[in-house]
């Protein structure tokens, strides 16, 4: 009797300690403004079922939701999402044909799921003529089957704690009952010490924790009712296997979860690297120049007031054709000059005069023989001289300069306004032909002669470039280089500043690797390898350039590899 005492004691000695624990994590929790309640971890993308296989060609993921799974079909090298593509799925069953319901994903029913908790699929997939089977081996998640029970048992437990919640000090009470009840039975039975032990703790942390919740505290939300307990137990039961739990997670050990459906929103697209010999590059500063032969200035040979032609002065960007008049210039006449040409006018004059009353002479004289018809003719002859001098004399006061374009483009400057002097020499507009552009560059290095080479915008956009010569003149320790733009050109400006990847004449061997696929890091450069079908690993490497849209791997990575070449800066945003 008195080991069986001793052994009660030490039983409930180890109950009442626990439950003091449990009471005083309670109260340090408890407190004004929160709820009592803890939140369960949210479900991890890993706890959905799923499966998936991979051939040369596809690459197919099953996710199991409900009573359905989802299958989705990439193309392995690219992870392109492949439509129109007919799936036929072994089942417990029998065979199953999938319908398309999105970008790439398909469908069957699967109400066999719940009679088990392993499947072995055979997917037989024809796309664009290739026909492959690919096995699939998917198991379901132990939780599944033991969430009803546990379900179950969260409903009753919430309701009684809810209950003995409003009773305040009674509840305390009948803890303390219970536990005093649980104590005399332990010591009258051996057998059912361990029972009532759990019994006794169980109670006790319950009661304890029910007492202890006080005035200001949300108590419903921890303690849902009977309806609120059967949206609780439903929750519980379709959590595991909903797909709207997936999301895209960075791992412990720096490599990124991505399930398939998110995949298709980033728009994740991969490459296969390979080794080959590539002309080594030089990044080269340069900037946008107009092409001299189909580029041209307007400008006023003589000084004056500027005044707009009939239409008006062209407006920027405005196309205008060879010859076409934009602007008159008119010349300032000074003082002087004026009272010279005032004196000329009135010599003029004078002469005119006295030669026309000349040859009306000559003309009654040449009738009678008196005067020689050549003598006629020589004074009508001075007459007409005299006649075009005043003309023009009047015309260098009134006509002024017409500017004109000296080819054909737009308008790319303008510095002409209505009654503006302009200097001799003044440029008035700039005339560039958009079509005909050149890429300036100035170079360290000596580069391969007469090769093409190509240009990054800031923007990101690509040109193509090709030679058309470099200087003999070093500009600040460096030969200018001029390329001709040969590919589109929409949207470049003049004067904008670019990058100029030429070759240097030299051969590398390495993997060469779209410059979207690389991000910076505080680190260096790095790459994400598409290691499985909803798993990236990020590879730190070491790049070298190669052309406006390439870089090569000279470091870091081996050939074979599948690595993201579109979304990878978003990939690197995944935490």
């Amino acid at each position: 009797m008195t080991i069986r005492l001793a052994a009660a004691l030490r039983a409930l000695a180890v109950s009442l300690a626990l439950a003091a624990a449990s009471a005083a994590g309670s109260v340090a929790l408890a407190h004004e403004g929160h709820s009592h309640g803890v939140e369960a971890p949210a479900l991890p993308a890993q706890t959905t079922p799923r499966a998936e296989a991979a051939s040369a060609t596809f690459e197919l993921v099953a996710v199991a939701s409900g009573d359905r799974i989802r299958f989705y079909l990439d193309r392995f090298t690219s992870n392109e999402p492949v439509n129109g593509a007919e799936i036929t799925i072994e089942t417990p069953d029998g065979p199953a044909e999938t319908r398309a319901v999105g970008d790439g994903v398909y469908e069957i029913a699967a109400p066999w799921l719940a009679r088990g908790q392993r499947y072995d699929l055979l997917a037989t997939v024809t796309a664009d003529g290739t026909m492959d089977v690919l096995a699939l081996d998917l198991h379901l998640l132990e939780l599944a089957a033991a969430m009803p029970v546990q379900a179950e048992a969260s409903a009753w437990l919430a309701n009684l704690r809810r209950h003995l919640t409003h009773q305040g000090p009674i509840g305390a009470a009948a803890g303390g009952f219970l536990l005093g009840l649980a104590v005399i039975m332990l010591v009258r039975s051996r057998r059912a010490l361990p029972a009532f032990a759990v019994l006794a703790l169980t109670l006790t942390l319950l009661l304890g924790t029910a007492a202890l919740a006080h005035e200001g505290h949300d108590h419903e939300k921890n303690a849902p009712g009977e309806g609120e307990a059967a949206s609780v137990q439903g929750a519980a039961l379709t959590a595991p296997t909903a797909v709207s739990v997936e999301r895209a997670r960075r791992l412990p050990g720096g490599a990124v979860f991505v399930p398939k459906s998110t995949q298709r929103l980033l728009a994740l697209r991969t490459g296969l690297t390979g080794i080959a010999d590539h002309r080594r590059t030089v990044e080269l500063p340069g900037r946008v120049i107009a092409d001299p032969n189909a580029s041209g200035v307007v400008q006023s040979s003589v000084g004056g007031r500027l005044a707009p032609p009939p239409g008006g002065f062209p407006n920027l960007g405005t196309r205008v054709r060879k010859g076409e008049v934009l602007a008159t210039v008119t010349p300032p006449v000074q003082a002087v000059d004026l009272s010279d040409m005032r004196q000329t006018q009135g010599d003029l004059d004078q002469q005119i005069a006295i030669t026309g009353r000349k040859v009306a002479r000559y003309e009654r004289l040449a009738t009678t023989g008196a005067v020689a018809q050549t003598a006629l003719e020589d004074a009508r002859a001075e007459l007409t001289g005299l006649k075009d001098r005043r003309a023009a004399l009047d015309t260098i006061r009134r006509a002024p300069e017409e500017l004109i374009a000296p080819v054909d483009g737009v308008v790319a400057e303008r510095a002409a306004v209505a009654g503006q002097m302009a200097a001799a020499g003044t440029m008035v507009f700039r005339i560039v032909d958009p079509d005909k552009l050149y890429v300036e560059a100035l170079s360290f290095v000596g580069l391969e002669p007469g090769a093409a080479a190509t240009a990054r915008l800031p923007d990101g956009r690509t040109l193509a470039l090709a030679s058309r010569g470099a200087g003999l003149a070093d500009r600040n320790q460096a030969v200018p280089v001029q390329f001709a733009i040969t590919g589109n050109a929409e949207g470049v400006r003049l004067g904008q500043f670019v990058t100029v990847m030429a070759p240097t004449g030299e051969t590398i061997g390495g993997l060469a690797v779209p410059r979207a696929g690389i991000v910076r890091t505080e680190s260096g450069a790095v790459v994400y390898e598409h290691v499985s079908a909803e798993r990236f690993e990020p590879r730190p490497v070491r790049v070298e350039p190669l052309d406006a849209e390439q870089v090569i791997v000279a470091g870091g990575l081996g050939a074979g590899r599948r690595v993201v070449v579109q979304g990878a800066e978003l990939l690197d945003q995944v935490r």
